[in-house]
């Protein structure tokens, strides 16, 4: 049933990828180039429709119906929509946050969870939320779309990290033998990998390249901050799967380039929500790395924080320890993109044999 499952999955997923290519001109998502965006011809912002179609259909038909499957694909299915708009007409930043407000809401008091407790992240005190844990979910998912939304700007890397980010709930969920977490995180990755192929050009989508959109980017922040939500607290769906302090370390990338770029923005007096070309992967490449080099640097270096998460979880660290050892991380990543055209041209010195040790 399982792989029959995962089979029909990417089938409806490949198949998508191709048959929405197709439309993507007479419903008018097309990306255009423009000063953020340097990639060659119009290209197809229909990859998240095809996730989102794709994964609704393999989870309908390992699950069936129910209660939080109708609502999931519902607020999915909401989500995207909000996201094609966006595409197509540019949504102002208010709408886009007004629709995912709504988006949350519904899952919020439709399945009655939310972020609850944060676990013992302070040392010897289990810090619990209360009603305060509905205001905290809201900014986790809102903050969780738009981080994901934010590293969709070269090829691979959204789809690159999602696997990361749905690896590594996978891996913790099968851990704690949670087979819904399990098949959930699954068929979500098995959905992503045409897109995948599609947006690289990988054969047999050699001239079919496809880019997410923010309908997919969108899709993809909601559906991995549901699965931590539903991984970190006592629900209906049942025990927890990791502890919260983990999720952090799972999504470790998006969340730690949206509050550095969004601090940098402040302190420049400028909107935290306006674009530029300063993101991490928008960096990697005017260091001189290619998009390619690029993707691979930063999938591996997101694949190895979410590596060390889970190890810290399956050995049992106490959380405030991890808490401490993330902290470290992020201002190292701060402290590096703050500072990273003084260390690229020292290490450009250092390789032109400019600067001697020892």
């Amino acid at each position: 049933m399982m792989l029959y499952a995962f089979s029909i999955t990417f089938c409806i997923s490949l198949i998508a990828v191709m048959i929405l290519h197709r439309l993507a001109k007479p419903l008018g998502l097309l990306d255009v180039p423009c000063t953020r965006k340097a990639h060659e011809g119009h290209v197809p912002l229909v990859g998240g429709m095809a996730v989102f179609i794709a994964a609704s259909i393999g989870l309908l038909f390992y699950f069936g119906p129910s209660k939080l499957l109708n609502l999931y694909i519902i607020s999915c299915s909401l989500m995207v929509f909000i996201g094609v708009l966006d595409d197509k007409y540019d949504l102002s930043v208010r709408s886009r946050l007004i629709g995912q407000f709504l988006v949350s809401s519904i899952l919020i008091f439709g399945l009655d969870t939310y972020i609850f407790s944060l676990g013992n992240v302070f040392y010897f005190l289990n810090f619990e939320l209360g009603t305060f844990g509905i205001v905290l979910t809201y900014l986790a998912v809102i903050g969780a779309i738009n981080a994901f939304n934010m590293v969709d700007g070269i090829d691979g890397l959204l789809g690159s990290l999602s696997i990361v980010s749905f690896s590594g709930v996978a891996i913790l969920a099968y851990n704690s033998t949670s087979n819904i977490m399990l098949i959930y995180s699954t068929i979500l990755i098995v959905s992503i990998l045409p897109y995948l192929m599609a947006n690289l050009s990988i054969p047999p989508f050699k001239n079919r390249k496809v880019f997410m959109g923010d309908a997919g980017s969108m899709f993809i922040g909601l559906a991995v901050v549901w699965l931590v939500v539903f991984g970190t607290q006592h629900t209906f769906v049942g025990s927890p799967s990791f502890r919260p302090v983990t999720a952090l370390y799972l999504i470790a990338l998006p969340l730690m380039d949206m509050v550095a770029i969004m601090f940098r923005r402040i302190k420049k007096k400028q909107s935290p929500f306006k674009p530029d070309r300063n993101h991490m992967h928008h960096i990697c490449m005017r260091a001189g790395f290619s998009g390619k080099q690029s993707l691979c640097l930063l999938s591996v270096l997101a694949a190895a924080i979410m590596g060390l998460g889970v190890f810290l979880e399956l050995m049992l660290v106490p959380e405030w320890v991890s808490l401490f050892i993330f902290i470290i991380l992020f201002a190292f990543y701060n402290y590096f993109i703050s500072h990273v055209w003084r260390i690229v041209k020292y290490i450009r010195k250092y390789s032109q044999g400019e600067i001697k040790v020892g």
